[in-house]
C-alpha cells in the first residue's frame, strides 16, 4: 500500500501555539462570515445511523441482509453513520488516541521530527470489507469497487491526526471550512467527550455525537462519481471547544492517484443518465487544493 498524501500549496499556522499563549481575542483571519458561524442554523438534532457490524457475520441470512440493507439506507440517506462492534480492539483504539494527544503536548521542536505512523491491519480490514458490501448494495461485482481504487496494494491511503485545541471565541470561527471529503472512504475515530463534527443535513447543521468505541464513517466524492450519484458524499465541518481540547483520527481509504475515475456503466442509463466525467484522483485532488473547501463546488463542477 502507498500513501499519495502531497504537501498543501499554502502555509499552515500553528494555532496550538496562538491556544497556549493565552488570547482572548482570536486573529482577524480565523473569523468567519457571520452565515458560516457555527451556532448558524445548527442543531443537536437526531444523530447519524449507528450500524452494528455484527449483523454481517450472524449465521442468520435475513439478519447478514438487514445489515446490509442499513448501510445502504444510511449511504443514501446521511452520506454519514458509525459501526459498532467492527472487529478493531477497543483498547487499541484507545491506545492510538492517547498516543497522539501526548504526541501534541511535546514540545514544537520535538514535534517537528520525522515521524511514520503504522496503518492498523484491523481498519484496513474494515474499510475492505465496507467496499465490498457498497458493491453489493449498488448491484455491482463484491470486488468492483476495490478495484476501482486500484485494488488493495495500490490504493492511495493515509492516516490524519487533528489536533484542534481550546479556542477563546468558538462562535465565531471553526476548526474545518465546511467540505465533503474528496477522496473515497473516510473512518473517524472521534472523541465521545467532546464533539467537534458537524453535517450538513438540508439547511441544517446537525452536530454529531460520537458512540463509544464506534468509528464514523463518510462517504467521498470519488464514490459519489463511482456510483453515479446514488451515494452521496456529505458536507461537514469541525467547531471548536473553549474549555476542551479535541483529537480526531482520520483514516483515508482512496483510490490510487493514476486510476481514472467514472461511473460504473452498470449504473448507468436512461433514466439515471452519466452525471460525471472522468477524471483522475490526482487531478480531482489537485483542483480542491488550488480552489480552497467550498462545501460540494468540487464534485458539482464535474
Amino acid at each position: 500500500m502507498t500513501s499519495t498524501e502531497h504537501a498543501w500549496p499554502e502555509p499552515v499556522t500553528r494555532v496550538q501555539q496562538l491556544s497556549d499563549s493565552g488570547i482572548r481575542v482570536i486573529p482577524g483571519r480565523y473569523v468567519k462570515k457571520p452565515e458560516d458561524h457555527p451556532g448558524a442554523a445548527a442543531s443537536d438534532g437526531p444523530n447519524i445511523p449507528v450500524i452494528d457490524m455484527e449483523g454481517l457475520s450472524s449465521g442468520d441470512a435475513e439478519v447478514r441482509r438487514r445489515t446490509a440493507a442499513l448501510i445502504d439506507a444510511a449511504c443514501r440517506e446521511w452520506g454519514f453513520f458509525q459501526v459498532a462492534n467492527h472487529g478493531v480492539s477497543p483498547a487499541l483504539m484507545a491506545r492510538c488516541r492517547e498516543a497522539w494527544r501526548e504526541f501534541f503536548q511535546l514540545p514544537l521542536a520535538e514535534k517537528q521530527r520525522e515521524l511514520a505512523a503504522e496503518y492498523s491491519r484491523e481498519v484496513v480490514e474494515l474499510c475492505g470489507k465496507l467496499m465490498k458490501i457498497l458493491a453489493r448494495n449498488l448491484g455491482l461485482r463484491e470486488d468492483y469497487l476495490l478495484e476501482a481504487f486500484g485494488g488493495e496494494e495500490e490504493l492511495g491511503a493515509c492516516m490524519r491526526v487533528n489536533y484542534y485545541p481550546k479556542c477563546p471565541q468558538p462562535d465565531r470561527t471553526l476548526g474545518l471550512s465546511s467540505h465533503s471529503d474528496p477522496g473515497g472512504l473516510t473512518l473517524l475515530y472521534s472523541d465521545e467527550n467532546v464533539s467537534g463534527l458537524q453535517i450538513r443535513r438540508g439547511d441544517t447543521w446537525i452536530t454529531v455525537k460520537p458512540q463509544p468505541n464506534t468509528f464514523i464513517v463518510n462517504l467521498g466524492d470519488q464514490l459519489q462519481i463511482l456510483s453515479n450519484a446514488n451515494y452521496k458524499s456529505v458536507e461537514h465541518r469541525a467547531i471548536v471547544n473553549s474549555a476542551k481540547e479535541r483529537v480526531s483520527l482520520a483514516y483515508f481509504y482512496n483510490p490510487k492517484g493514476d486510476k481514472v475515475i467514472k461511473p460504473a456503466e452498470e449504473l448507468v442509463s436512461p433514466e439515471q443518465p452519466l452525471r460525471y466525467s472522468p477524471t483522475t484522483y490526482n487531478d480531482y485532488r489537485l483542483y480542491v487544493r488550488k480552489k480552497g473547501l467550498h462545501g460540494k463546488t468540487q464534485v458539482e463542477s464535474l
